[in-house]
């Protein structure tokens, strides 16, 4: 199977397929906008096909919108939590060395 290929199928299987696509890019993070990612994150909280979501955010650096659950807060809180393990992980090598 091809990566478009691959990337056709789980979008094609997505929770979101039949809600408003604007749900999932709130214009801010706060006010009247939380409840919209409450909503929007609600109906991937079902989805089946949500991790392959949340791994196409990241490995393309999605900086807006809903994907996987996840806000581009949480993707970037996670980013930074991979370096920092990354960045550890290295240090004890080179300690170990």
């Amino acid at each position: 199977m091809t990566a478009t290929a691959s990337t056709t199928n789980w979008r094609s299987a997505g929770a979101c397929l039949s809600a408003d696509p604007d749900l999932f890019f709130p214009i801010s993070a706060t006010g009247p906008a939380e409840k919209q990612i409450a909503r929007a994150k609600l109906i991937c909280a079902g989805c089946t096909v949500r991790l392959e979501c949340l791994e196409f955010a990241m490995s393309h650096d999605q900086l807006f919108g809903i994907w996987g659950g996840t806000t581009p807060e949480d993707r970037r809180r996670e980013r930074r939590r991979i370096r920092r393990r990354a960045a550890a992980a290295a240090a004890r090598r080179t300690i170990a060395a």
